[in-house]
């Protein structure tokens, strides 16, 4: 009796130590599963962070190099512009002396001039019995400097004497009825030809007390006219 009591004791005690070891087991096998899936996900997620910390890096380096970059950028367009700046103040001086230029060429007559402009024709005064001195009532080579100075500072861009270009030393004598331009003759009348504003040749010459006026003093027949058209050529034609 005792024995069969022992024995069942034996055997319930047995197998709550069965049991016990089985969930044991199982615990051990959970909580090993466990730390090795937290174990694995630390690992991703560490590895996770380690490769946003590279990208962040990056990203702040190329923000920083953007940074760089637009201020080069903008270094480089402050230059740009300045240079073209440079370049249209150039240009524009390069223009206005090379407009110089040619207005001189067409002064020296190196250049054939063409352009609206006044015509003025110096003719002998009528003959006079009264007068015994012939020169009374001729046109002389200082009728004609008074015109063609008066055409010079007006700003006339080409003078011509007869269709004879003046040059800035031409040399001009009066012997009785012709005069000498340059060597060459031209009898009267004398038409003087002006390229220029028509308006400013013809005002400075009829203003009151002016070339015009002398000229009528002095016995002249002075007409001017306005002209559209005027050609004239070089002085090396």
């Amino acid at each position: 009796m005792t024995n069969r009591l022992h024995n069942k004791k034996q055997h319930k005690f047995t197998r709550k130590h069965f049991i016990l070891l089985v969930v044991c087991i199982a615990t051990g096998f959970i909580i090993g599963y466990s730390y090795n899936l937290a174990k694995d996900e630390v690992n991703v997620n560490t590895a996770y962070l380690e490769q946003e910390d590279i990208f962040r890096t990056e990203l702040i380096e190329q923000q920083e190099r953007n940074h760089e970059l637009m201020d080069e950028l903008n270094t480089l367009n402050a230059q740009i512009r300045e240079y073209e700046k440079v370049f249209a103040e150039v240009e524009d001086d390069y223009k206005e002396l090379a407009q110089e230029a040619e207005n001189l060429r067409l002064i020296l007559g190196e250049l054939p001039a063409q352009g609206s402009g006044i015509k003025v024709i110096l003719k002998d005064g009528d003959y006079d019995p009264k007068t015994t001195n012939p020169n009374d009532y001729i046109v002389h080579e200082s009728h004609i400097f008074m015109v063609i100075n008066e055409l010079k500072i007006s700003g006339a861009e080409g003078i011509a004497i007869n269709g004879q270009r003046l040059k800035p030393n031409s040399y001009i004598h009066c012997n009785g009825p012709v005069i000498t331009i340059d060597g060459k003759q031209f009898p009267a009348p004398f038409v003087i030809e002006a390229i220029g504003n028509p308006q400013t040749l013809m005002s400075s010459l009829k203003i009151s007390g002016g070339v015009f006026d002398k000229l009528l003093n002095d016995q002249i027949v002075v007409t001017i006219q306005e002209l559209d058209n005027i050609k004239m050529p070089s002085i090396n034609d």
